[in-house]
């Protein structure tokens, strides 16, 4: 089965959590601070891989994650860090944010990596609080939680050759000819329900890689018949091959057919009006074929090649042209999608919200000060509060009109409001 977009949820392993320890020491206060630090969570790592080329395997596994890292230890005893979790997907496989749409990879190359979840880090020990002043403390961290998020994954074949064409024109006929690619061929439209890959061999040994892409039809790139599924695959393709159906069997004129399937490729992207590209005037073996040929040649002139891809009249000829145009095109003309680069962007510690007298305060920052704080210990507490009141955060109650008594939320802690 062919799959060729997915939607999947990731996350990073969250860090490990430091500890409070002391080591027994004569002369050292209450023995010495010696709680070590978590060990890092594991990242969720995207890899290329040139054997796949379905994302069939996320049809069934929508959750990747990675695992959390060590807690830390006595002695000053670091925890180890987790295990990153390397997930295969296909060359030419974009990663979106399924949040913004923005992308986060585009992996174009084999054993290309991408991290598309980080692991938290891990939390401090109460070693690392230790001071001139305070040299037996009792605070620690808990670790960083990983980094999470939906995505989506969207194949778009790598290939060097695209073959275009309306449904029942010989596209899958043509691929079986020149390649070792077996695809379903009948006499009713709409018999390849999915992109097909085939290597085609030249007289001199050189290779390249066409794809045969499911028949478009007027309104593709609006979504009509099976082109809006399938026309992301014509963008990696350096050399466009329309496959036209000369004999006109379905009763459509054949220079119609190809300014329509040109212009369907140009409203869904208009830079492959650029792509360059050949005709194949197929079906030359029916005798009203010969007209309409001529008609091609007239307008586009060498461009145009006369094949039929039943009993190979030409088929040689074309091959051999189009890996010529091929030689012409370079690699590089082709790029993939520009990831989006996140730089840091100084944010709102935090936002509060008055919902039906409860004071809900939220913001990525002062979150992930709740969750890394450890409330099991009175020094723990403390440092909390006065993290949050550097924050602004009581000032900001009051901004709102917080009293006495109040009930102040953030996430699943509670607590009663006193002056």
């Amino acid at each position: 089965m062919f799959v060729d977009h997915a939607k999947i949820y990731v996350r990073g392993g969250d860090g490990g959590n430091g500890i409070v320890a002391f080591r027994r020491e004569k002369y050292v206060p209450m023995g010495g601070p010696s709680g070590g630090d978590g060990g890092r969570g594991g990242s969720v790592i995207f890899v290329a891989d040139e054997g796949l080329t379905t994302l069939m395997d996320f049809k069934y596994r929508h959750h990747f994650k990675a695992v959390r890292g060590a807690h830390g230890q006595g002695k000053n005893m670091h925890g180890a860090g987790g295990e990153d979790l390397l997930v295969k997907v296909p060359v030419g496989t974009v990663i979106k944010d399924d949040d913004n749409g923005q992308v986060v990879a585009d992996l174009t190359e084999h054993g290309q990596e991408a991290v598309v979840a980080r692991g938290g880090r891990g939390g401090r020990g109460n070693a690392r609080f230790a001071t001139a002043i305070n040299k037996a403390p009792s605070v620690s961290e808990n670790g960083e939680p990983g980094e999470e998020k939906w995505i989506r994954l969207e194949l778009k074949l790598l290939a060097d050759v695209g073959l275009v064409g309306f449904p029942n024109a010989g596209k899958s006929t043509l691929i079986a000819r020149i390649s070792a690619a077996r695809p379903k061929i009948a006499d009713y439209p709409f018999t390849t329900l999915v992109p097909n890959l085939g290597v085609v061999v030249t007289k001199s040994k050189e290779s390249f890689v066409v794809a045969d892409i499911p028949g478009l039809i007027e309104g593709a790139h609006q979504g009509s018949g099976l082109g809006h599924e399938f026309l992301r695959h014509i963008e990696r393709t350096r050399v466009l091959l329309f496959v036209l159906d000369t004999a006109q069997t379905e009763g459509r004129d054949v220079l119609e057919d190809y300014r329509i399937l040109r212009r369907e490729l140009e409203l869904y992207r208009p830079d492959l009006k650029e792509r360059p590209y050949l005709i194949a005037a197929n079906k030359l073996d029916v005798p009203e074929a010969q007209a309409n040929y001529e008609r091609l040649q007239a307008e586009f002139g060498d461009r145009v090649y006369a094949i039929s891809a039943v009993s190979g009249l030409g088929v040689e000829a074309l091959v051999e042209e189009t890996f010529r145009l091929l030689q012409t095109v370079p690699r590089d003309m082709v790029v993939g999608e520009e990831p989006v680069v996140r730089r840091f962007e100084e944010e709102e510690p935090f936002m509060i919200a008055n919902v039906n007298g409860v004071f809900e305060v939220s913001g990525k920052r002062i979150e992930k000060l709740l969750t890394m704080t450890n409330f099991n210990t009175d020094e723990g507490l403390q440092r909390f509060q006065r993290i949050v009141e550097k924050m602004g955060l009581e000032e900001a109650l009051r901004k709102k009109g917080i009293k006495a008594g109040d009930t102040v939320k953030i996430r699943d802690l509670e607590f009663e409001y006193s002056e």
